[in-house]
């Protein structure tokens, strides 16, 4: 149990100042400043704005912890840039991971000249490279490193979807990354008012987070997936969705996440409507089904029998369609991930079927010109977060970080401007109201008997603009009543 306090002169969004008092992780009593009786420590608060902490409900933490030790290609921008950054990199004595030099954050869909074998042996034929792109979905290598891992590449060396997890998996990457990166990982997330997150890495996330917590790592509560290669295993165990995971009761059990589709800028999500330059014959004109629709019902019995949700991973607006289609055949709730291109005749099932839109703002502005190019004529549906919500439909909001920043507040600015830095909104029409988007990142309440995980921040929400909203200043994170950012 963790030590009462009250919180004095806190200012709920947009309201007058009250005083907090928290006890046994719960809030347990609020009222105009003055009027409750304190507990234990009293903390002067100065009349900043205080709300329910975040919750980022889609992250890979370890591609996320392991980010910072891949070289940059985020603003790399064609073909020859990203080789010229990794090389650069390299000769400056960036330092391999297990002997292989890894990048990150790479986006080809825009190149004006596709990736190809020769060009990235030409440039670095002497060490092994992957080179990872922003959404994860495809990497480059070279001939070097397909000679260390035993595979075989095309003319473009890359890989991409099932072939290119399966590499990933192959080099456990992973391996490299001590206790202390998930600590700083999450004090980083802690530290922006994120108290939890659902973690979707491919891994065995149950065993790995156990030992996590045991080392230390507890600033944030953590709910863990399972992916479809381990779900017969966690059923055996007896895992149900909401169960504990270990003893601080920061970790528990989530949903099975599968994944029927593959990405925009991979040009592998799978669409009703080919790709612009795709042989409409070609069987990958209009991306890809990354799990066969059969597959997908056979993994979702399981998990319902067993007491376990699902999230599925669906991009393309005919993956939206199946999974909705497969979701009202079993009559099963559960959320879809991305959800980033709808036909207009789906919004209005996920409200019919009580399912939930994790979506991930700051998508559409990393994606916005990809998808004018890629997806023409269907933008006024893609990221359509305002035409979810006005269909009725509950959304969770996230980053999929890396892939985005694991920062409620850029994800918040996303997903009620539309913009960022000096370029218009991106279709206005899909903006969500401030409130819409707060209550979709939270799963607690300002009230009495809910937990006591709070934010504290300098200025209120509802009177920032889209920048003061990307840059909130965090004065303090509190997870269960106790602090796990403080400057104040």
């Amino acid at each position: 149990m963790t030590e009462s306090l009250t919180l004095r002169g806190a200012r709920p969004y947009g309201q007058e100042p009250v005083d907090i008092v928290v006890q046994d992780g719960l809030i347990a009593a609020i009222g105009p400043t003055g009027s409750v009786e304190a507990q234990g420590e009293i903390i002067d608060v100065s009349g900043r704005f205080v709300g329910p902490g975040f919750w980022d409900n889609h992250v890979h933490m370890t591609q996320h912890a392991i980010r910072r030790s891949r070289i940059d290609l985020s603003e790399t921008t064609s073909a020859a840039d990203t080789l010229e950054a990794t090389r650069r990199a390299i000769d400056a004595g960036h330092p391999p991971i297990q002997g292989i030099f890894m990048g990150y954050g790479f986006r080809d869909a825009l190149w004006d000249a596709p990736a190809t074998l020769a060009e990235i042996d030409a440039a670095i034929p002497d060490v092994p490279v992957i080179l990872v792109s922003g959404d994860l979905h495809c990497g480059w290598l070279n001939s070097v490193t397909a000679d260390r891992l035993g595979i075989t590449l095309d003319e473009t060396g890359l890989l991409r979807e099932e072939e290119f997890r399966d590499v990933r998996q192959a080099f456990d990457e992973a391996a490299s990354l001590p206790s202390d990166a998930f600590r700083e990982a999450a004090d980083a997330a802690a530290a922006r008012g994120v108290v939890g997150v659902l973690e979707l890495e491919n891994a065995d996330n149950v065993t790995e987070w156990r030992a996590r917590t045991a080392d230390g790592v507890r600033s944030l509560k953590v709910e863990v997936a399972v992916w479809p290669d381990l779900l017969e295993a966690a059923i055996d165990d007896g895992w149900r969705s909401g169960a504990s995971v270990d003893d601080t009761g920061l970790v528990t059990f989530g949903p099975l996440k599968v994944v029927v589709d593959g990405s925009l800028n991979t040009r592998t999500a799978w669409c009703w409507d080919p790709y612009p330059g795709m042989d409409p014959s070609h069987e990958l004109s209009c991306g890809m089904e990354s799990v066969p629709i059969p597959e997908l019902r056979r993994l979702l019995v399981l998990a319902r029998d067993a007491g376990i949700d699902a999230a599925v991973h669906a991009i393309g607006d005919r993956a939206n369609t199946e999974v909705l289609d497969m979701f009202a055949e079993l009559g099963m709730h559960g959320a879809i991930e991305h959800a980033q291109l709808v036909r207009e005749d789906d919004f209005a099932r996920f409200a019919e079927l009580g399912l939930v839109a994790s979506v991930q703002p700051e998508h559409a502005m990393d994606d916005r010109d990809i998808a004018d190019r890629h997806w023409p004529g269907r933008t006024d549906r893609a990221f359509a977060f305002g035409s979810l919500h006005r269909a009725g439909a509950t959304l969770r909001l996230g980053s999929d970080a890396p892939v985005s920043p694991l920062d409620p507040w850029i994800t918040l600015a996303a997903a009620t401007t539309r913009s960022r830095g000096d370029r218009e909104p991106w279709h206005p029409e899909q903006e969500i109201p401030l409130d819409v988007a707060l209550a979709a990142s939270v799963r607690s309440t300002l009230e009495v008997g809910q937990p006591a995980d709070l934010v504290i921040v300098d200025r209120d929400p509802y009177a920032c603009d889209r920048d003061e909203l990307r840059t909130m200043s965090v004065a303090a994170t509190l997870l269960g009543g106790r602090f796990t950012h403080r400057e104040i």
